[in-house]
């Protein structure tokens, strides 16, 4: 397809996949202690003795990695103005050092604007682990401009 994809291109059940993301141990660490100071994503002692049972990434830093992975795979595709906030964000699985994560966004919903030239296009986004365990679900609907 030439030029960008715009508000009319998408469809429900559309499906942009992303990544991979290698997560580092060193990673993990610098964003809690930047962002998210708790044990168990600090300590890996600590972490052992959480409900985590090891060293974990912080489910922010989860959600930041999925928006690198869905920014690199379909930003560059769609005429889009950003986003609205996420209704939904769930984190299903811990985050560890080694894993390789990658992304599947599917199309949900799709809302044109009556007053404006877009549309919204809701996206529910997975993210899986090498053994394919879902780690994140996060719904966030993009402002897609009309053609």
């Amino acid at each position: 397809m030439s030029g960008p994809l715009h508000f009319e291109d998408f469809h429900l059940g559309r499906r942009f996949d992303g990544g991979p993301y290698a997560v580092t141990r060193d990673e993990i660490v610098e964003f809690a202690a930047e962002f998210d100071a708790q044990p168990h994503h600090l300590d890996e002692e600590a972490a052992k003795r959480s409900i985590l049972g090891g060293l974990a990434a912080s489910g922010w830093h989860t959600c930041a990695m999925t928006m690198r992975m869905f920014a690199d795979a379909l930003m560059p595709l769609a005429d889009a103005r950003g986003g609205i906030g996420s209704p939904e964000g769930r984190w299903m699985k811990p985050v560890r050092p080694g894993d390789v994560l990658r992304i599947e966004a599917e199309v949900v919903d799709l809302k044109p604007s009556a007053s404006r030239p877009h549309g919204f296009v809701t996206f529910a986004c997975k993210v899986f682990s090498q053994r394919e365990q879902v780690a994140l679900i996060l719904m966030t609907p993009v402002i897609g401009m009309r053609s």
